[in-house]
């Protein structure tokens, strides 16, 4: 038996090590070939926020020359195939939601308007057929969207050249400094540090002449001297068409600044902006209900509003608690020690009445924005259209008062949410998930009249009060276009 055992030659230590050395290489050169192979028919290209706008529009005009583009079937393409054809459909989707929705973000690096951001756009795109901006700024490009974000992120395709000429864009305030709280000059556009900074502001009347835009705020004057053809003339209104002048000339104005997403520089109170569009909830580890011992608070001073909210309000109080403070009520909190008042509703209460003094599209204010969502509370609001709320607000984080057919049937909702924390504390997972951001108003106005597209087809309100307070704009009723919430009421 010994003589039938096989003997294996003997191999020295140098030899094995070499022989495993040589195996490694070869696996590691079959991998790399065939990482290559892949990458070569179906890996997705790194865009930074210009560059995928660019690809994607020479993809689109090279489909329409007949060319054929491969096609992959892995998720993420699927995603970034549905943000292209948004915007291929007419949905104004911010650059920012376009790069999130691509399969490589480049970085978690937020833009520069956000707390901390640093990523600052590069001159936009053109399309190589009509030669015009690939960016949609005005209201007649995307009517669903107030295109805020995408005039942050707008740089013209020639400024490099406008920076060198060194002309600037000069912005006339008509009414003063005073009523804007800035100063003459650059200031406002070098310390904001706008990516278009190429203006300067004057309050000198005598400049109406030649400056480029006249900017009017809350009051027109007719300026004394002849209106120059290549003139912007723009009116801002801060508060809503039953408080604000009825402008009596005719095709005074080309541009608006209203809080109405219509208008071509939407000036709204806030704007709620997510930092990643594919996420709007997440689970929160605190109970919002928590200690929270009474329901319902508001804070009013104008008992006179004509949308009959306080009428609303003492009905709402005939089915649960409603604690109303200041001159329409019985409770008391000085306006002198008002983060003491707001600390009070963070501690006791567990809703808000965010109740606007009026009934108009895209109205929502400081009450919804300032004195509840940005506190530990949940808002009821009145106002502005529900939809409008939805456009604006973060998902999930107000109840309106039309989604139910009487304040009987809101009181019904609101006492269902008062005994059940879990539903309760479901309006606050949007919290973490984006912040309000600062819209540069100066910036995207010093942006905008660097764009050549927009002054290519003149524009002007023919009549300013049609489209400022004509039908369908304000109501002093109920919008109610939302389907009230009656399921919810009758699963208690």
């Amino acid at each position: 038996n010994a003589s039938m055992i096989m003997r294996f030659p003997k191999v020295s230590p140098k030899k094995c090590f070499f022989l495993i050395l040589c195996f490694a290489v070869l696996v590691l050169l079959v991998f790399n070939l065939r990482d290559k192979e892949l990458s070569s028919k179906g890996a997705h290209p790194i865009y930074t926020r210009d560059e995928y706008q660019v690809e994607y529009n020479n993809n689109q005009d090279s489909a329409k020359d007949g060319e054929q583009f491969g096609t992959t079937e892995d998720a993420d393409q699927v995603k970034l195939d549905r943000a292209s054809s948004k915007l291929d459909n007419g949905y104004d989707q911010s650059l920012n939601e376009l790069s999130l929705a691509g399969p490589n973000q480049i970085s978690n690096e937020r833009p520069w308007y956000f707390s901390n951001g640093v990523r600052y756009p590069k001159a936009v795109s053109r399309n190589r057929k009509t030669n015009k901006r690939n960016a949609r700024l005005l209201p007649s490009e995307s009517s669903r969207s107030d295109r805020i974000s995408n005039q942050l992120m707008f740089v013209p395709p020639n400024y490099e050249t406008i920076k060198r000429k060194g002309k600037l864009k000069t912005i006339l305030l008509y009414n003063g400094l005073g009523p804007w709280n800035v100063k003459a000059g650059r200031d406002v556009f070098v310390n904001s540090k706008c990516p278009v900074s190429t203006c300067s502001i004057t309050s000198a009347r005598e400049k109406a002449v030649s400056a480029d835009l006249i900017l009017y705020k809350d009051h027109y004057i007719p300026p004394a001297v002849p209106r120059s053809a290549h003139q912007i003339y723009m009116m801002y209104f801060l508060e809503c068409p039953f408080h604000t002048q009825h402008v009596k000339f005719p095709d005074a104005f080309n541009w608006t600044a209203t809080y109405r997403k219509d208008s071509d520089v939407v000036a709204p109170y806030e704007k709620w902006e997510y930092f990643d569009p594919r996420i709007r909830q997440i689970e929160q580890d605190r109970n919002y209900a928590l200690n929270k011992t009474r329901k319902v608070a508001w804070f009013v001073s104008n008992c006179g509003a004509r949308n009959g909210r306080l009428q609303y309000a003492h009905e709402l109080q005939k089915h649960i608690q409603v604690d109303i403070y200041g001159a329409c009520g019985t409770y008391k909190c000085s306006r002198t020690t008002a983060e003491k008042c707001f600390e009070i509703l963070d501690r006791d209460y567990k809703f808000y009445l965010a109740f606007e003094n009026s009934n108009c599209k895209d109205y929502i204010t400081e009450k919804f924005f300032v004195n509840a969502l940005n506190r530990n509370i949940l808002p009821i609001v009145m106002g502005a259209r529900p939809e409008d709320y939805e456009a604006s607000s973060p998902q999930k984080s107000y109840i309106h008062v039309d989604e139910f057919a009487s304040p009987k049937e809101l009181a019904g909702y609101l006492n269902i949410l008062d005994r059940n924390d879990e539903l309760y504390n479901s309006y606050f997972k949007w919290k973490g998930t984006g912040e309000f951001i600062n819209t540069y108003f100066w910036c995207r106005l010093c942006a905008m009249l660097h764009d050549e597209s927009s002054f290519q087809k003149p524009k002007w309100y023919e009549d300013i009060n049609d489209w400022w307070r004509g039908p369908g704009v304000c109501t002093n009723g109920s919008w109610r276009n939302f389907r009230a919430r009656k399921d919810a009421i009758s699963e208690e």
